[in-house]
């Protein structure tokens, strides 16, 4: 055989090898899609105190493994237990202010029964001037005079009931019940919420990670100090939208972890992503902002899918970590036995890049 002809059939080779090979990923990519574009996620809990106040100690260290309900670092208590005080000597100055305003109610009390007693007699000592008034046995002057006060004492009697009254709106009502002094235990209440919010404790199982947090920062309130990341395993995998035509939730994959080559783990389409941020809208009253693209043939779109791993490693990788992701469909026996050969030879290819 000629060079020519030795040539031209590794040409012929070299094609027929090609178009096999594209028929193959034409045909993979619609039943059994993989994508390298995957990556682990862990719940990331940004910590931030309650309240505001310089950090008094650190009670873990970094990368530590923690608990639910450990103390993560504690403020610095003196400020707090200050408010509490002040809080206590507040509700005892409402209750001494509810006694001077019962003492006062009492004494207002005396005054307008002092006071119906006087209009009841200027009352009586008119109904007499009347009567003797019709028989010529007193002036009209007199009269007159006796009306007047008995008006005056009506009035006294008035004011004295507007004034108990305005004691009784005041001091509300009597015992636990009191509005003052329910607002005083409500101070008392949240001054002891703010001194236990002092020690910051873990939410969640977890690592603490990327610690930065030392003692005699300020911490201010709702500020993220430190980080925790969860023990729950979240793995996503973003496909192109054409490979997905075929794939259920539920149906079977396969998962190849970068930090673990060589091992394959099964394991399960969860949910699919409703969008993605390219088709979500902010009505800021900007105009429409489109995209132009001199490229014939456009990126596809890629779609995320929430796996769960059936049998997740005892060491779970880190958050971020990076992933191959193999689906299997379970109604093609064929693509399923071609697509674990495929992840199993991903696998490999992990001990190398």
């Amino acid at each position: 055989m000629s060079p020519d002809q030795s040539f031209a059939r590794w040409v012929r080779v070299a094609l027929v090898v090609f178009c096999v090979l594209f028929v193959y990923f034409v045909v993979a990519d619609t039943y059994m899609p993989m994508t390298p574009q995957a990556r682990v996620l862990r719940p990331v809990v940004r910590v931030a105190p309650e309240v505001s106040g310089r950090v008094g100690a650190v009670a873990v260290t970094n990368n530590q493994r923690v608990k639910r309900g450990d103390v993560l670092f504690s403020l610095d208590r003196e400020p707090f237990d200050l408010a509490l005080r002040e809080a206590r000597l507040a509700r005892e100055g409402v209750e001494r202010d509810n006694a001077l305003i019962e003492a006062d109610l009492a004494g207002a009390r005396a005054d307008l029964e002092a006071a119906r007693a006087s209009a009841e007699e200027l009352a009586g000592e008119r109904r007499r001037a009347e009567s003797l008034l019709a028989r010529q046995g007193i002036s009209r002057q007199r009269v007159d005079s006796i009306v007047a006060q008995e008006r005056q004492a009506r009035a006294s009697v008035d004011a004295a009931l507007a004034r108990v009254r305005q004691l009784e709106v005041k001091l509300g009502d009597r015992g636990d019940g009191n509005l003052q002094l329910r607002q005083a235990n409500n101070a008392i209440e949240q001054a002891q919420l703010d001194l236990a919010h002092t020690l910051v404790r873990a939410e969640r199982d977890g690592v603490v990670t990327n610690l930065q947090l030392r003692e005699g920062d300020y911490a201010s309130r709702g500020q993220p100090a430190l980080a925790l990341v969860g023990e729950r395993l979240d793995l996503v995998a973003d496909l192109r939208e054409k490979s997905l035509r075929h794939v259920r939730e539920g149906e079977s994959a396969r998962v190849v972890f970068d930090a673990l080559p060589g091992r394959v783990f099964e394991a399960r389409v969860a949910s699919r992503d409703a969008g993605v941020r390219a088709g979500q809208l902010a009505a800021d009253g900007q105009l429409a902002d489109i995209p132009t693209t001199d490229r014939w043939v456009r990126d596809a779109q890629r779609v995320r899918l929430h796996l769960e791993v059936q049998d997740p490693p005892a060491s779970l990788p880190v958050s971020g970590a990076r992933a191959t992701v193999q689906l299997l469909p379970e109604a093609n026996p064929l693509g399923a036995l071609f697509g674990g050969l495929q992840i199993r030879l991903m696998s490999w290819l992990h001990y190398v890049y």
